[in-house]
């Protein structure tokens, strides 16, 4: 039996109301034509940065040691030609014999990737595979993607034991239907005419895979719980429901007033909160759409009652959310708005070299320490010599994961000089529980609400980006404890 094993989400924490984007614009006079809020990562955020924390939270309880490939959906890759699903992994600090692809160039691949993993696994060639899928998609300002488009990414582990939910069957069609793309030049998504979307490709591809995925599984659609699938047109979306001959109530929310329309990642978010909410014995239908539609059935199991709490998820990520309440703001997380940098800023350029990236990956990537073996105080970054005075023992350390590990701020500051998108810039120097004490950037969140004392966690973030030479830079920063 193969299926899913566990599931996790991330959500960034910014979110702006969509009257903001057309008051932007001087379009709004009372009225608004998409209701409600979207995700927006912070200046510090990508998709491949988003894809580590969700797999965190998916690997909760689970040894990242254990997983034997790890396959990245997106269309927003950071880069074209580096394995950006090997940085997620040494960030997840799997182990270095395992498989790990990128899957891209449709809003499809989520479930492209999870379809490729369950092979995996029932070819017996992988035991556990991580499926992680993000999108940070880049709208022109003023156009109908820019208030649609939310960001996220969500996880899932695809094994053979302790399965939450069994896979029962899936069913694809394939398409190259032009509704949308973006070329090797582009910065902004392109999209052909919605009537267009609408009539010849939405309703048609979904239905048709999900009526094929029922046909080819005997199901009786009446016996599905949820239903999940992409919401591009509201009023389409309920007649796909409707021609399925399901209510809105086996409908799964898709998010879109509280999140967006998250590309890649949109069906693995669906199916991450439906199974928040699944009991044993719920079947659960997930879609996807682009360049076609894959469909898969799912039956949940009694070991999703093991899990339910235990992660952050989507629900948590929904309740921990931060008002964002400017326009040009998100426009500067883009680099849509050139933002004045200061002669610093200009000159500081990209800090970490990819040699050092290489040879200190284990602190940079996975936040590694070392513990000593003699008397058990932790310290980062690693060392030869035992911190502790009362010790002092020499070349006999262990490493040590600070990743995942709570700290609190022992101190702080606030720079306004140094350049950032969101000023200030904060530091602290983090103690965490256990031992060991280092010094981070603090990220979403406000100067005065920081505080010695404060209970903070890592989360991996992009520390520089340099588009002239093409380099993302990543490492772990703080953020306050999610309540």
């Amino acid at each position: 039996m193969v299926g899913i094993v566990s599931y996790g989400a991330y959500i960034p924490k910014f979110r702006i109301d969509r009257k903001i984007i057309y008051q932007a614009m001087g379009w709004f006079d009372g009225g608004t034509y998409q209701p409600g809020e979207k995700a927006v990562a912070n200046f510090d955020e990508d998709s491949i940065s988003m894809a580590v924390n969700s797999t965190y939270d998916c690997l909760t309880d689970i040894d990242s040691k254990d997983m034997d490939a790890l396959f990245f959906a997106t269309t927003t890759a950071p880069y074209k030609e580096r394995l950006n699903s090997e940085i997620i992994a040494t960030a997840c600090d799997l182990r270095n014999d395992i498989r790990s692809a990128d899957y891209s160039n449709s809003v499809k691949a989520g479930t492209t990737a999870l379809l490729a993993a369950i092979d995996s696994v029932k070819a017996g060639s992988a035991k556990n595979v991580v499926v992680a899928a993000a999108d940070c998609r880049v709208a022109k300002p003023g156009s109908s993607q820019e208030e649609f488009f939310g960001d996220s990414a969500a996880s899932l582990v695809i094994g053979e034991d302790n399965i939450i939910a069994n896979l029962v069957g899936s069913h694809s069609v394939s398409y190259d239907f032009p509704d949308c793309w973006k070329s090797s030049t582009d910065k902004y998504h392109r999209q052909w005419e919605d009537r267009f979307i609408r009539t010849e490709a939405y309703s048609k591809f979904i239905l048709e895979a999900i009526s094929g995925l029922v046909k080819k599984t005997g199901l009786d659609i009446n016996s599905v719980s949820k239903v999940a699938f992409p919401c591009l047109y509201p009023g389409d979306f309920k007649k796909i429901g409707k021609m399925l001959g399901l209510g809105l109530e086996k409908l799964q929310d898709p998010m879109i007033a509280n999140v967006g329309y998250t590309g890649a990642s949109n069906s693995l978010m669906l199916l991450t909160a439906a199974l928040e909410d699944a009991k044993p014995g719920d079947k659960i239908i997930v879609a996807s759409f682009g360049s076609g539609s894959d469909a898969l059935l799912f039956e949940v199991t009694e070991e999703i009652e093991k899990i339910k709490g235990n992660r952050r998820g989507i629900k948590k990520h929904l309740a921990a959310k931060k008002a964002l309440t400017n326009y040009e703001k998100m426009l500067a997380f883009r680099d849509i708005l050139p933002v004045e940098k200061g002669i610093r800023g200009e000159t500081a350029g990209t800090f970490t070299s990819f040699s050092t990236v290489w040879r200190e990956r284990n602190l940079v990537m996975a936040l590694y320490g070392s513990k000593c073996q003699a008397c058990g105080t932790p310290q980062i970054p690693a060392q030869r010599i035992c911190v502790n005075p009362d010790c002092g023992a020499i070349d006999q350390m262990e490493p040590y994961k600070f990743a995942g590990r709570k700290a609190t701020i022992f101190t702080y500051t606030g720079d306004n000089l140094a350049y950032t998108p969101s000023p200030p810039a904060i530091y602290c120097i983090a103690d965490f529980e256990g031992g060991g004490r280092y010094w981070f950037d603090i990220t979403d969140a406000d100067l005065d609400a920081v505080e010695v004392g404060m209970e903070i966690e890592p989360t991996f973030r992009r520390k520089y980006k340099d588009d002239k030479l093409g380099m993302h830079i990543y490492f772990w920063k703080m953020q306050p404890i999610m309540q």
